[in-house]
């Protein structure tokens, strides 16, 4: 299984950028789909988890209606669009999956696969 996060970069704040992540090597179906972040001297912070089915979706609080997690099952494909971006949006993010016969979870650790991360720059 890959989970490979693209579309980091420097961007001034207010700005956007706009994350994807190509998952491949199995069925996602069951699966939940989320974005964490990581910035230096911190643990891996809960960002956005979108159910693969269903389309459901989980914000954290400091990201809620600036961020927005979608994804395209005829891609394989889980998207964050960050619009408004702040400078304590910068961080390492990451995309992950887990079993949804596990519940929605924000705990990093907790998610099956993890991928490596792509890194966003908020400069002012």
């Amino acid at each position: 299984v890959q989970l490979q996060a693209s579309g980091g970069g420097v961007v001034q704040a207010r700005g956007y950028l706009r994350l994807s992540c190509a998952a491949s090597g199995r069925t996602f179906s069951n699966y939940l789909m989320g974005w964490f972040r990581q910035a230096p001297g911190k643990v891996h912070e809960f960002v956005a988890a979108i159910s693969w089915s269903a389309g459901g979706t989980s914000y954290a609080d400091s990201v809620k209606g600036r961020f927005t997690i979608s994804r395209d099952k005829a891609k394989n494909t889980v998207y964050l669009q960050m619009n408004n971006l702040k400078l304590e949006d910068t961080a390492v993010y990451y995309c992950a999956a887990e079993n949804l016969a596990a519940g929605w979870s924000r705990d990093w650790n907790r998610y099956d696969y993890r991928g490596q991360g792509t890194q966003v720059t908020v400069s002012s």
